[in-house]
């Protein structure tokens, strides 16, 4: 599925559809290159979901807590890491359980450690920016689909 993001407005209504259909446990990795608006939108989704305040970049803490009653959103952006394995560094696991929302920038530096549910890819195009979104489990599927008009 494929969504024009023309301005930040349409970026926040993308990140509040998808905090609306998220839930505890899912998975959702966030791709593209610097400046596509991966943490932009996760930003969107965390407010959505009710976080307060600035939404911080993770790039240089890695990982972000977001305590928002029962659920628990990570935000972390792996770009810095050189190698999968500098995730048990980070407590990785600890964060993969059922009350755990997981927002994941640059996701190919978990390769083979992590498996996303949902796959948004960000790219810039002529009129902003463009997210192309896909299940990659049943349970992504079941969330891509609920946001096709």
């Amino acid at each position: 599925m494929i969504v024009s993001l023309p301005d930040l407005e349409a970026t926040g209504r993308l990140g509040g559809a998808l905090a609306r259909v998220l839930r505890a446990g899912d998975q959702v990795a966030l791709r593209g290159d610097l400046g596509c608006g991966k943490t932009t939108l996760a930003g969107a989704i965390l407010t959505a979901l009710g976080a307060a305040g600035p939404i911080k970049s993770p790039t240089y803490t890695l990982i972000e807590e977001y305590e928002l009653g029962a659920l628990r959103v990570v935000h972390a952006d792996l770009y810095r890491l050189r190698a999968p394995a500098e995730l048990e560094g980070l407590g990785w696991w600890d964060y993969r359980d059922a009350r755990t929302l997981m927002l994941v920038e640059w996701p190919e530096r978990a390769e083979g450690l992590w498996r996303p549910d949902v796959d948004v890819s960000l790219a810039l195009a002529d009129d902003g920016r463009r997210a192309h979104l896909r299940g990659i489990s049943p349970r992504g599927d079941e969330v891509v689909d609920s946001l096709r008009p």
